[in-house]
């Protein structure tokens, strides 16, 4: 595609979260820390919430890469249809042999969880898409929460989830699972001089080495993000195809608004004549 005539290694703005394209900017550092620090304190029930688009996934593939040595791992990337499709995925993480019952196959996972403890090991369970859960396997989540021996949890579990899962948890019903998140962290979107960095990051990882973007693309382009670092992704993609078209080296505000108007959930502008664009 547009590699070679950009002298790129790779593509810098591929869709795919890639742990090796990863720019430690404040919210996503933040996610991690809070999170990795709460393990460390043996915390229970953690939450990491963000819109669709903000990375929650690349935040999950680097907490799976940086746990520490003492916690063992069950990812269960797609979100279970009940209470009891929970336990099993959560049996199959941990090559525990299933059970039909509910009661003996939490006794199972109790024990397998305290063999682990007498060892040095903790498991963490990380969840993908959490807000997907019906309210049946939240509750089961909250009773595995529950788990732990005299002095600790024998289970930390981190929900990885849209905001839709917070409204849930405001229900009535959903104060004791509530009541047991005891840390939380926020992918809020990127700043105008974060969405800066974030861009030429990657395109310096992919192998960058002149400027493709000038100021007021960059701005341009995090107007019609709204800092999304997935929105960002699809908008220079497509800039730097528009601008490998037209055989071009720098990225102008042409090929930006293509980019714009080709992009579903874009902000789009309301005018862009003839010097400053007006937004919605």
């Amino acid at each position: 595609m547009y590699q070679s005539h950009f002298g790129l290694n790779e593509l810098p703005f591929s869709l795919t979260p890639n742990t090796a394209l990863f720019h430690a900017l404040p919210p996503h550092l933040e996610a991690i820390q809070t999170t990795l620090a709460a393990l460390e304190m043996g915390e229970g029930i953690i939450q990491i919430s963000g819109e669709v688009g903000t990375g929650k996934t690349l935040v999950c593939r680097m907490l799976i890469n940086q746990l520490p040595e003492p916690f063992e791992l069950a990812y269960l990337p797609t979100p279970a249809a009940n209470g009891h499709e929970l336990r099993l995925a959560l049996a199959r993480e941990l090559a525990i042999q299933a059970e039909e019952d509910n009661t003996a196959l939490t006794e199972r996972l109790q024990h397998a969880l305290i063999t682990r403890k007498a060892v040095g090991k903790t498991v963490v369970v990380l969840l993908d898409e959490a807000q997907a859960l019906p309210d049946d396997a939240l509750e089961a989540l909250r009773l595995l929460g529950n788990l732990e021996t005299e002095h600790e949890k024998l289970l930390h579990i981190v929900l990885l989830a849209q905001p839709e899962l917070d409204q849930r948890l405001s229900q009535h019903h959903m104060r004791q699972l509530r009541q047991r998140i005891t840390f939380r962290a926020c992918l809020r979107p990127l700043d105008f001089a974060e969405t800066v960095s974030y861009i030429e990051f990657r395109l310096g990882s992919a192998g960058c080495e002149h400027v493709l973007f000038e100021l007021a693309q960059y701005r341009e382009i995090w107007k019609a993000s709204q800092g999304i670092p997935r929105l960002i992704n699809q908008l220079c993609h497509k800039a730097l195809i528009a601008a490998y078209s037209s055989n071009t080296q720098l990225v102008g505000r042409k090929e930006v608004l293509m980019a714009v108007k080709d992009t579903l959930g874009a902000r789009q502008p309301k005018w862009t004549y003839p010097v400053l664009w007006g937004w919605h």
